[in-house]
């Protein structure tokens, strides 16, 4: 596969997300989460069929080839770790490792990133909990989680994933200790879409509805 540019590599990525989500990704919502005019969505999209990276449902959207899938795991590759490795190799938190992967992802080479990766112990997930794609561009099955707004009252929990975008969203939920593998449980939910109270290891805390739709967790089987 010939070197992809970052805004290409950006496509990619975005696609993969929104496809993993909707099942096909629409130009409008690519043009949303790129923040690009629709007109020069619709461009790249021609020129990427083209390259035999995407193909294009009228009415419905587009989705990744098998190269396209590969090329944008590869990009989400190089994310992951650089956020894993800023995290634990350089001690940044976690809130503020997005916005630096974003910078370096398109520049680091694949040797760099495996060097990384192996300087850390070749982690499985990110600090937010995504999993890490393999060298080759694949993934294994994603876990089945549930957002923590889903659970019952009473029902137990760990948390598996968050978004990693909102890093005061992430501040937030480090205060209240909500961090990944922290064990959560339901206690009580206030009617009319009102707040949620949580236990969180142990410790009682009362979060928005919103918010816990943002919070995924796994649950624990009932004995």
């Amino acid at each position: 596969m010939p070197e992809l540019t970052g805004p290409v590599e950006d496509y990619l990525k975005t696609i993969y997300e929104l496809e993993i989500r909707n099942g096909f990704a629409g130009t409008n919502e690519i043009a949303a989460a790129l923040r690009i005019a629709a007109p020069s969505v619709s461009g790249m999209i021609r020129r990427l069929s083209g390259q035999g990276l995407l193909t294009h449902e009228p009415y419905k959207g587009v989705q990744l080839t098998r190269e396209g899938r590969r090329a944008a795991l590869r990009t989400i590759r190089r994310h992951r770790v650089i956020e894993s490795y800023l995290t634990q190799a350089l001690g940044y938190p976690w809130d503020r490792v997005h916005d630096e992967a974003e910078r370096l992802e398109h520049a680091a080479s694949d040797e760099l990133i495996d060097r990384m990766a192996a300087a850390i112990g070749e982690p499985d997930t990110d600090p937010h909990g995504a999993p890490i794609p393999t060298r080759e561009g694949t993934l294994g099955v994603e876990p089945s989680l549930s957002a923590l707004a889903e659970l019952g009252d009473g029902e137990r929990a760990r948390i598996a994933r968050v978004g990693d975008r909102d890093g005061e969203r992430l501040r937030y939920l480090a205060t209240l200790g909500m961090a990944i593998d922290a064990e959560v449980e339901l206690v009580s939910r206030e009617p009319y879409d009102g707040p949620l109270t949580v236990k969180v290891d142990g410790k009682r805390r009362m979060i928005g509805r919103e918010l816990a739709r943002h919070i995924f967790v796994e649950r624990k089987r009932r004995k």
